[in-house]
């Protein structure tokens, strides 16, 4: 039986890191132009290049973005909005919630909450961690502050509701994995851990080869990209293909997370014991 009420949920978020993809790991790095250049290719092309390829396909998506890139790049954030995409919450400055005291970790969800709710009128309502790390206190945070939505986990293929504190949450899971993420395909600087360039045809295949199982056992795809990255015209290449591919099947619903995830949510309420 679907997972929603217009079929598979195919999910194409985006992580507008730009330059915080290297400023989190070293603020020293702001010194560096053609470092933070790399992350400029996000927000001056990457952006641009992808919205136009989803306005060809009439999709709607969620982009996930650090609260500072929303406050220094207002124009890429208003573009993003006319034509219709959630903006999630994706930290204040990308930095690693291991690295942060409690007090760090919760200036970075507040500035970082406030930061996307002044550029929208409405708090976000789903929120990925940068570079895939929880603190004994990230899930508080995202009840406390009324969060619809995670995406973070890679324990499964179906979205389900988190488990906070020994009880269970309204709070519906949208996990992911490593495979379903360009960074591990295409991302290549000389300070950032990985340096690889896969084949657009290898990354393509793997991406339909997991579609193709997960749509046959009625599970979900969730796929992270990065502006930056995906935004490349061989990359974009990939993304497109991709699209048709899905497109091609019966019952695919490719869409913004809040508006899948509030469809999901009774279903999972219900078979919740």
């Amino acid at each position: 039986m679907p997972l929603t009420s217009r079929g598979f949920p195919l999910f194409l978020t985006f992580d507008l890191d730009a330059e915080t993809m290297w400023t989190a790991r070293d603020p020293a790095y702001a010194q560096r132009p053609i470092l933070m250049s790399q992350g400029a290719y996000g927000w001056k092309v990457g952006v641009p290049r992808i919205l136009e390829l989803l306005r060809r396909y009439n999709l709607k998506v969620t982009f996930f973005v650090p609260g500072l890139v929303v406050e220094q790049r207002p124009a890429t954030i208003e573009a993003i909005l006319k034509d219709g995409h959630e903006i999630a919450h994706h930290s204040y400055s990308h930095r690693w919630i291991l690295s942060l005291s409690e007090a760090e970790e919760r200036e970075e969800m507040e500035k970082g909450f406030d930061a996307i709710k002044r550029a929208t009128g409405y708090g976000p309502r789903g929120w990925r961690s940068p570079a895939a790390e929880l603190s004994p206190i990230s899930l508080d945070l995202l009840k406390e502050w009324g969060f619809d939505y995670s995406s973070n986990f890679f324990d499964d293929d179906s979205p389900y509701l988190l488990n906070i504190g020994g009880e269970r949450s309204n709070i519906v899971e949208l996990p992911f994995r490593w495979v379903l993420d360009d960074a591990p395909f295409f991302q290549y600087s000389i300070v950032l851990p990985g340096r690889t360039m896969h084949p657009p045809s290898s990354v393509l295949e793997s991406w339909k080869t997991e579609f193709d199982m997960l749509y046959a056992e009625d599970r979900m795809m969730m796929i992270g990209f990065h502006p930056q990255i995906i935004g490349q015209p061989s990359r974009l290449w990939v993304l497109e293909k991709l699209i048709e591919h899905a497109l091609s099947h019966s019952n695919v619903w490719i869409g913004r997370c809040d508006e899948i995830t509030d469809d999901l949510r009774p279903g999972l309420l219900a078979a919740a014991p």
